[in-house]
């Protein structure tokens, strides 16, 4: 019996009937030039040291660190995060070794620099890696002072600037410090430091494993961030900070963490057609890599995961499987 069939004029399967049609009319992709490898360098540290709480990612000392570089140049990143680890002695109420010239970190900055000029450096300024109760800023009165604060985030700048930083990525959230910075990296003739503001990081509890790799989590306790770091519930406060940053003289900005707020990513990024780059944190890292390895998940739900940081408007994406992910495109 012959049966008049209504067939719909489009069947959007025509555009998934193999790999290559489905690549060509792909909207988004991700490439190694997305991507941002972040590594810890451990004061005093011979060679390599696993971090528990995150899978497969070391801490590096002095001597094995331009191998690493050399190893993500490699497979095709062009750019890293560079987080000290500093000695315990070193560490203090102020965080005054942040503003040391010759401290760990730019130390390094410039030894990689002398090694590999063309790669991008991108340096973290907040001072909880140097104080002692694990806090981003200065303690007055059991607050985190804003304004003291930003005085000496000012000064970090200018110390990572002078070691050879291509970008300075303050992730404090102290109200003004964008200005501040960029103010003084104009008056010290930096004039082509790029400022990458932390904009919209929020007070999450995704980032236990990074409190633990560079050893701020002993010290913070059970101390809240609160005060200074955004509140999970809001979307339109993410809006505002990042037009005060702007307005500040930020040339980039970020949204920390990634998978959780990729409402935000899309929101700022529609908004502001600003460069918006995300950071998948130690939390959803951890998380993803110990289910992969456990056989619960893929392995391609990593690439899954940075996909959708694309997808939500993200240009550039730090992530510590930048380097694995990489080589996995590269080798595609």
């Amino acid at each position: 019996m012959f049966i008049d069939r209504k067939f719909p004029k489009s069947r959007l399967r025509r555009l998934r009937l193999n790999s290559n049609i489905i690549d060509l009319v792909s909207e988004n992709d991700l490439s190694s030039n997305d991507l941002i490898q972040p590594l810890f360098i451990k004061e005093n540290l011979k060679g390599t040291e696993k971090i528990e709480s995150m899978p497969g990612i070391l801490r590096f000392g002095e001597d094995a660190l331009l191998k690493e570089i050399e190893d993500i140049i490699n497979s095709g990143i062009n750019s890293v995060a560079l987080f000290p680890v500093i000695d315990s002695s070193k560490k203090n109420n102020q965080g005054t070794e942040s503003t040391n010239s010759s401290n760990l970190i730019c130390k390094s900055i410039r030894n990689i620099k002398e090694a590999f000029p063309e790669i991008i450096i991108i340096s973290d300024v907040a001072l909880d890696p140097y104080t002692d109760h694990g806090h981003d800023g200065i303690i007055v009165d059991d607050y985190v002072d804003n304004d003291a604060t930003i005085e000496i985030l000012k000064s970090q700048s200018l110390v990572l600037a002078d070691a050879g930083a291509d970008i300075i990525a303050p992730s404090d959230m102290m109200d003004g410090r964008i200005g501040i910075i960029r103010e003084a990296l104009e008056d010290a003739n930096y004039k082509n430091t790029i400022l990458l503001s932390y904009a919209a990081k929020y007070n999450s509890k995704f980032y236990g494993p990074f409190r633990d790799a560079v050893n701020s989590a002993n010290n913070l306790g059970n101390s809240s961030k609160a005060s200074y770091q955004m509140s999970q519930k809001n979307k339109n406060e993410a809006l505002h900070e990042v037009a005060m940053d702007i307005n500040e003289g930020a040339d980039i900005v970020m949204v920390k963490p990634g998978m959780p707020y990729l409402d935000i990513i899309s929101s700022i990024k529609e908004t502001f057609k600003i460069p918006t780059f995300a950071y998948q944190v130690s939390g959803e890292y951890s998380m993803l890599k110990l289910a992969i390895n456990k056989g619960w998940l893929d392995e391609n739900v990593m690439l899954e995961s940075l996909l959708s940081f694309k997808r939500a408007g993200a240009d550039a994406i730090l992530t510590y499987s930048a380097k694995d992910i990489s080589m996995e495109i590269k080798n595609k």
